[in-house]
C-alpha cells in the first residue's frame, strides 16, 4: 500500500543515509525540503549551516509534515570537539521546529548509543540502560534525550530510529569486510530496510514519543526490533546471516 503524501525536511540531505532517503522520498513523490552543508553544490538542496540558528533556513521547516534529522557529524571515531556540532546543530533543528510548529521530528540516532553491551548476551531492548562508549554515542544519546524534552514540551511527536551498520558503500552488500565483526555485520540494515522504516515513522500515528532500534532481520542478531514493528508497522524485508 502506498503511503500517503508527506511533506518531509530533511537535513543532512547530501549524505550518505540522506541521499538513499532523498531518492526514496523522491520515488513516492512527496514533496521535499533539503537542508545541509550542501560541499557538493547540489542545486536541489538549500545550503545551511545548521551550527548556527538561522531564519534563513528555520524558515523552511513552517509547513512541513515531518522533519528528518540526518545533520551532524556522521563518524563514531569523532573526538570530543568534533562530536559537539551535533549538540549545538540538533538543539538548533528541535528550536527551528518549535518555532515553525512542525508536528513530528524524526531523528536519526546510532547502534552507538548501545555499544557498551558489544561483549555480553543481553536482548539489545531500548528499555535498557544506554551505554555509549565514545563522543559520538554520547552525542547521539543527548540528541534522543532532548528529543523527549522537546516532544514532552510542545506535545509534538519525536521518533529516534537507533540505526544499524548501514554501509557508505556502493550496494551496501553485507560480508565479513565489514568493521567489528559479527557485531557489526548482525546489526546489519539494508537500503531498502532502511527507507521502509524511515517512511514509516514518517506516516506512523499516535506515536508521542519512540527510541526504536533500526536493522535488517538478521538471524542470531541480539537487537530487539519488536517494538520497532509493533509501534511504526516496520517490515524488514531483507536479512544476512553473519560469517
Amino acid at each position: 500500500m502506498r503511503s500517503p503524501e508527506k511533506t518531509v525536511l530533511l537535513t543532512g540531505a547530501s549524505g550518505s543515509i540522506g541521499t538513499k532517503l532523498h531518492r526514496h522520498f523522491a520515488s513516492l513523490d512527496w514533496p521535499l525540503r533539503l537542508l545541509c552543508l550542501n560541499p557538493r553544490r547540489l542545486p536541489d538542496v538549500s545550503t545551511a549551516d545548521l551550527t548556527f540558528y538561522d531564519e534563513h533556513w528555520a524558515r523552511h521547516f513552517a509547513g512541513v509534515d515531518a522533519v528528518v534529522h540526518l545533520a551532524g557529524n556522521p563518524y563514531h571515531t569523532a573526538d570530543w570537539a568534533s562530536a559537539q556540532s551535533n549538540f549545538d546543530l540538533t538543539l538548533n533543528v528541535y528550536r527551528a521546529a518549535q518555532h515553525h510548529g512542525a508536528p513530528r521530528i524524526v531523528f536519526a540516532s546510532s547502534n552507538w548509543v548501545m555499544a557498551g553491551y558489544r561483549s555480553g548476551h543481553q536482548r539489545l531492548t531500548t528499555d535498557l540502560p544506554p551505554w555509549p562508549v565514545n563522543p559520538y554515542g554520547t552525542s547521539k544519546l543527548f540528541c534522543e534525550r532532548a528529543g523527549k524534552q522537546w516532544a514532552q514540551a510542545t506535545g509534538r511527536s519525536f521518533i529516534a530510529l537507533r540505526i544499524g551498520y548501514c554501509q557508505h558503500a556502493q550496494g551496501n552488500i553485507p560480508g565479513p569486510h565489514m568493521e567489528d565483526g559479527i557485531w557489526g555485520q548482525q546489526m546489519w540494515l539494508s537500503d531498502r530496510d532502511l527507507c521502509q522504516g524511515f517512511e514509516r515513522a514518517i506516516v506512523s500515528d499516535n506515536v508521542p514519543f519512540a527510541v526504536l532500534n533500526l536493522m535488517s532481520a538478521n538471524p542470531g542478531m541480539r537487537w530487539d526490533i519488536g517494538e520497532t514493528c509493533r509501534v511504526i508497522d516496520y517490515e524488514p524485508r531483507d536479512s544476512h546471516t553473519a560469517v
